[in-house]
């Protein structure tokens, strides 16, 4: 039996040294692309070697909010003060238990008016339809019958005027700059059906008119860790997915859809959880399937700034919709796996987020499973593992400071030495500490899920700080 053991042990020694060298050596390419990225983005903006200032898309901004009384009114302010000429906003109140519709209303002096939408997609009635046409753009609020984020969206979609559409969270915030810049793609190339821009943490920052006034490291230590982890997974991954066509995400907090496509292929699904992944992931196989030529993109300096949960137990939540919505994703579009028709997408978009983002948790927990079953049989060698594990920690920190001050460096934003100092510390912590809490949530996710699958699942806010 024991035989049996260390040959077990052995074979997971041998599997786990392949998973670590694949995904070190994923980590390792994707940081250094995407870090000589954001110096040609930089380099470009100094030169001023962008497109003229004065071609603009006609956008639709949609923002669906459910009891976002807190800060759903600073949002709208924050997008009526965007640098771009061609908008339209468009909330949509999900049958909120709060005061949400009636802020918006006091807030902008909306008043009642009688339209038809025309319901190219599936979603709820609505229950009224408030307007302003008294500032920069038209702004619309639609209440309808509650029916989830996803018949948020979709009515949002219905009702708007404009070819391209923006999702915006309600606690979130735009860059003064991003229409434009996550716009320049449609200029660029041909057949843009989608573009997904960097999403930061606004927790503790300051900003005015759109602009950062001032940053620092969030205060709160869940949310600083948070920091780190977006910054190496936005300019990870995604930059190096972005060069071939291979982004399965755009964040739901921000992103641009070419209208009539996502019509064409069903609109957001109601019935999962990540409706901003499955979108993606099923725009992609619309047009494979049907032989059109598209573009899928990543625009690394179009930023929102958002709001990062502060307590674990919003944190977990937030995580387990986030896993689950990438199975639902993955599962109901599993003939992309290994499909010579989705090329470099099924067998290196799809195998990553197989095995480093859905199936990551199980194996992790199953190798600290093993490794306690080695150290009670005596087949561990306890000085060789915490070495190896500290290399990897150190190698995995020094990727991730990489990506984080790739990204402090090149939106000339300023940073206190004890922040820098506070990063350094807190990099390792969220490696070796939070990565397996987050672990143990998100392999635990399917637990009871069913009865909260058509939630929203709430988190705390806070007022969005625009002074």
């Amino acid at each position: 039996m024991l035989e049996i053991l260390k040959v077990f042990l052995d074979w997971v020694g041998y599997f786990f040294i392949a998973y670590l060298i694949g995904y070190s050596t994923f980590l390792f390419v994707s940081v250094v692309v995407g870090s000589f990225e954001l110096y040609k983005i930089h380099r470009r903006e100094i030169m001023k070697n962008i497109l003229p200032s004065d071609y603009h898309v006609p956008i639709t901004i949609i923002v669906p909010a459910y009891n976002e009384e807190v800060t759903v009114a600073e949002t709208v302010k924050s997008l009526l003060a965007l640098e771009y000429r061609s908008y339209e906003i468009i909330v949509v109140d999900d049958g909120s238990k709060d005061n949400t519709s009636q802020k918006l209303i006091d807030a902008f002096n909306m008043h009642l008016v009688h339209r038809p939408i025309r319901r190219q997609i599936e979603c709820q009635p609505e229950e009224f339809i408030y307007e302003s046409r008294a500032h920069k753009v038209p702004l619309t609020l639609i209440r309808k019958k509650n029916g989830g984020k996803a018949d948020s969206l979709n009515m949002g979609i219905n009702a708007s005027n404009f070819p391209y559409f923006i999702c915006i969270d309600a606690d979130s915030v735009l860059q003064y700059d991003s229409l434009r810049k996550i716009a320049q793609p449609v200029l660029e190339y041909d057949n843009i059906v989608a573009v997904g821009g960097m999403i930061r943490i606004s927790n503790d920052a300051v900003l005015v008119n759109g602009r950062v006034k001032k940053y620092k490291m969030p205060h709160n230590i869940l949310a600083s860790m948070q920091v780190l982890e977006y910054d190496r997974s936005f300019l990870a991954s995604r930059i190096l997915f972005d060069k071939f066509n291979g982004s399965l995400i755009i964040s739901g907090a921000f992103g641009l859809f070419k209208k009539d496509v996502v019509i064409a292929s069903g609109g957001y699904n109601h019935n999962t959880m990540g409706e901003d992944m499955e979108l993606v992931v099923r725009l992609h196989e619309y047009c494979t399937v049907n032989n059109i030529t598209y573009n899928i993109k990543y625009v690394s300096n179009a930023v929102c700034w958002t709001q990062a949960p502060e307590k674990l137990r919003d944190l977990c939540k937030q995580r387990k919709r986030w896993h689950i919505g990438l199975f639902q994703s993955m599962y109901a579009h599993r003939n992309m796996f290994f499909n010579y028709k989705f090329g470099a997408l099924s067998f290196i978009s799809y195998l990553y987020f197989l095995i480093y983002e859905l199936l990551s948790p199980f194996i992790e927990i199953f190798g600290v499973f093993t490794m306690i079953l080695a150290w009670a049989i005596d087949l561990l060698n306890v000085r060789f593992m915490a070495l190896f594990f500290m290399i990897y920690a150190v190698f995995s920190a020094i990727l991730s400071l990489s990506a984080f001050f790739s990204r402090i460096y090149t939106t000339n934003m300023k940073l206190s030495i004890g922040d820098s100092i506070k990063a350094v510390f807190l990099c390792f912590f969220e490696l070796t500490c939070l990565r397996f809490v987050l672990a143990w949530v998100r392999s635990t996710a399917f637990i009871g899920y069913r009865k909260k699958r058509m939630s929203w699942g709430r988190i705390e806010r806070k007022k969005i700080n625009l002074k």
